[in-house]
């Protein structure tokens, strides 16, 4: 049985995100992501450079999978508050 990155299990167990996951890929993933090596739907290497530098003030850092399960929870509560 192949093992899930750690991010993989904490979303998984978190079905009430899994909404949340999807909307924001769809959002963060650059039109035509197709034509782009490595031809996979990923947000590109400069945002995420960013978002590692704004989160945790290097680029050096490696990301936490909590802090991915964070800010989706937060997107979520935005999403809500939006609605009404």
């Amino acid at each position: 049985m192949k093992k899930f990155s750690p991010l993989v299990k904490q979303l998984l167990s978190r079905p009430d995100l899994w909404t949340t996951t999807l909307y924001q890929m769809f959002l963060l993933v650059p039109n035509k992501w197709w034509r782009r090596y490595p031809f996979l739907p990923l947000p590109t290497k400069e945002y995420i450079n960013f978002r590692i530098l704004t989160v945790y003030g290097s680029q050096e850092e490696s990301i936490n999978p909590k802090d991915i399960v964070d800010y989706l929870q937060w997107c979520k509560s935005q999403r809500c508050l939006s609605k009404y």
